[in-house]
């Protein structure tokens, strides 16, 4: 299988595609939230339990598959980046706007508000 292209994006192709990237991610919460309720019923170990992992864990490699597909960077749960060359765009779910930008070394602690 061959690895998706590298990307380069602007802010303006970033926030473009935003739309489609929260419309998939709201999808997928929507998904894994009941699930992750339903498996605090359950103790560590059970056949349940290990069921609901499994769901919780195949809805979130779709939605790992379906960002990388459009050409971003997974870096944690509900957690995308947009590479523009010199660092990330970086957005999380709930937000509304691709608001914050960081380096390649500082990572989501190091992000900024973009001016």
């Amino acid at each position: 299988m061959e690895a998706t292209p590298k990307r380069s994006w602007t802010l303006d192709t970033a926030r473009a595609l935003l739309p489609e990237v929260r419309e998939r991610t709201a999808t997928a919460v929507r998904s894994v939230e009941p699930l992750l309720e339903q498996r605090q019923q359950w103790e560590t170990g059970s056949s349940e339990r290990q069921e609901l992992d499994a769901k919780i864990q195949k809805a979130i490699s779709l939605w790992v598959r379906a960002m990388e597909a459009l050409g971003l960077e997974v870096k944690g749960l509900w957690l995308v980046d947009f590479d523009n060359g010199s660092g990330y765009y970086c957005w999380k779910w709930p937000e509304a706007e691709i608001e914050y930008f960081h380096g390649y070394e500082e990572g989501f602690a190091g992000r900024c508000r973009i001016q």
